[in-house]
């Protein structure tokens, strides 16, 4: 992942000769998505080789995203999700999430547009602050308004290079591509721009301004102690598209339906879609602490297909 782009044409065409890796070559158009409440699911951990398993059963199964969460150390997220993109031809795939004030912006997004690239324009990455009890003892900046302002700073300084930029300037970060032919072009995603998703805590204004900047938000909901409900979905959304959010904003919701149950899960689902969330995500992070048991129940929800109505 985020190699030169002098030499991915060379590398690629040897992929091909030798393993029969399939890259799409254009944008990909999912079909019966327009409109209607997409479900993807997040996959719970494991090794490279079961979660890619589980992102080619997923299409196979009709479910229209797979997540993959990235950690301080562990099965790389973006060379799993490149893994997935030569084998899969229609699934989005993407990062919940990447914390990316502990990241180099510029490798991210080199990481990001080669997925993009593998994908034909399927890529997603979903951005936060991060949850220091991920960090694994490394030393990174915890100070929360600091992680802030860094993925700000973060969000601009990738879709900077997306557009073709070749100079960043900023608080935190300087980048500069120099003279080096071909890099910055031969890096370009196929989407423009690339869907950025971010966390977002309702109702704090800082972070859904942030959010109303980028092209999905997931909900963190501070209600002083309530339980969020439907209605603060719909309140949000309003608040956004009245702050400037691009009027197709994605709204995220994300929780757990039973794989015996059809009826009830695609209930459920609708009652987010009919607020105006746009994707519903499967996650199995509250069931056992058992990680071969969450993968078993993690692929029985995927072979049970998605909560579509």
């Amino acid at each position: 992942i985020g190699l030169a782009g002098v030499e991915l044409g060379a590398l690629v065409g040897n992929c091909v000769g030798r393993f029969r890796v399939r890259v799409s070559e254009g944008p990909v158009s999912v079909e019966g998505m327009s409109g209607a409440m997409r479900c993807g699911v997040i996959l719970p951990g494991g090794t490279a080789t079961q979660q890619l398993e589980l992102g080619l059963l997923a299409e196979e199964r009709g479910w229209d995203g797979v997540f993959i969460c990235e950690v301080a150390y562990g099965v790389d997220a973006w060379s799993l999700l490149a893994g997935m993109a030569v084998r899969t031809s229609r699934i989005r795939l993407g990062t919940l999430l990447s914390p990316l004030p502990w990241r180099r912006p510029w490798k991210l997004a080199g990481q990001v547009a080669t997925v993009d690239q593998l994908s034909g324009g399927r890529a997603i990455v979903t951005v936060g602050l991060g949850a220091t009890e991920m960090l694994m003892g490394t030393a990174e900046v915890t100070d929360r308004r600091e992680r802030a302002e860094r993925m700000d700073e973060g969000i601009d300084l990738m879709r900077t290079l997306w557009s073709g930029g070749r100079t960043y300037s900023g608080k935190y970060y300087e980048f500069g591509a120099g003279v080096v032919g071909g890099i910055v072009e031969m890096g370009l995603p196929v989407q423009r721009p690339v869907p950025i998703w971010v966390v977002g805590a309702w109702p704090r204004p800082r972070s859904m301004r942030r959010a109303a900047r980028c092209e999905g938000v997931v909900p963190e909901y501070h209600l002083d102690g309530r339980e969020s409900t439907t209605s603060d979905a719909r309140e949000m959304k309003t608040w956004l598209l009245d702050h400037g959010a691009r009027a197709d904003i994605d709204i995220i919701a994300e929780g757990e339906t039973a794989a015996d149950d059809a009826a009830a899960a695609r209930e459920h689902v609708a009652s987010r879609a009919d607020v105006g969330c746009t994707w519903w995500l499967e996650t199995r992070w509250q069931r056992s602490a058992d990680e071969a048991v969450r993968l078993e129940e993690v692929r029985e929800r995927i072979l049970a297909g998605p909560p579509r109505r």
